[in-house]
């Protein structure tokens, strides 16, 4: 099924950026970084990380985990609000799931990152451009401080009952990451120097049959 993107936004007056950044400043508690004329951002690792993946992934992804977070759509990519921390825990995660050594196109992003901010919820308004394209919500936050609740964490570490799990979360990326490489890789594609059908995006049996190694 064909994905539809948003289309560019045209700059909005300064007073425009102006009341994006108050909204998530005064509705959220979201740390931004404005300027006159430029497109507003949102400081991760703060309130929140972010988990970023392409559009079609995490389109799958989402079918899989049910309930989630905010998640975000900028251009081909895929954003989905994670509990701060996070991002610390993703490479550990994968290696423990046995992807570490695998090339996904997943990305975590902790304290220090910016993320374009997308449109607040009921504006109408265009806001400018960042250089990775046009934000928008797919799953907007909601007013208040509570929102931090219902990001995915890592159980282990404190992990609150109302998120969902970041663990689960974490393996479904890595899976629907690599079935998108499969997919779109041309030619014959080779794991562990096992030829894989495109047509068959399940994993090589002997993936399938390896045991996870607990440290």
């Amino acid at each position: 099924m064909a994905l539809t993107l948003p289309h560019p936004r045209l700059p909005l007056p300064d007073g425009g950026t102006a009341q994006w950044a108050a909204w998530y400043e005064k509705e959220l508690g979201w740390a931004t970084v404005s300027a006159p004329g430029e497109p507003v951002l949102l400081r991760t690792g703060l309130r929140f990380d972010v988990l970023e993946l392409p559009v079609a992934a995490g389109h799958a992804v989402l079918r899989r985990v049910g309930p989630t977070g905010p998640v975000a759509l900028c251009g081909h990519r895929m954003r989905l609000l994670t509990a701060p921390g996070s991002a610390e825990e993703v490479p550990a995660l994968l290696e423990w799931l046995e992807w570490g050594s695998v090339p996904l196109d997943l990305r975590a992003t902790g304290p220090g990152g910016l993320i374009a901010a997308p449109a607040p919820p009921g504006t109408t308004a265009s806001g400018p451009v960042p250089a990775g394209g046009a934000a928008v919500w797919l799953r907007p936050p909601a007013p208040g401080y509570e929102e931090e609740q219902t990001l995915p964490a890592f159980a282990g570490v404190g992990g609150r009952g109302a998120a969902p799990d970041l663990l689960r979360l974490v393996a479904a990326a890595a899976t629907e990451c690599h079935r998108a490489r499969l997919i779109d890789s041309a030619g014959d594609v080779r794991i562990d120097g096992v030829q894989i059908d495109r047509t068959n995006t399940a994993l090589p049996k002997e993936r399938q049959t390896q045991p996870l190694a607990f440290s």
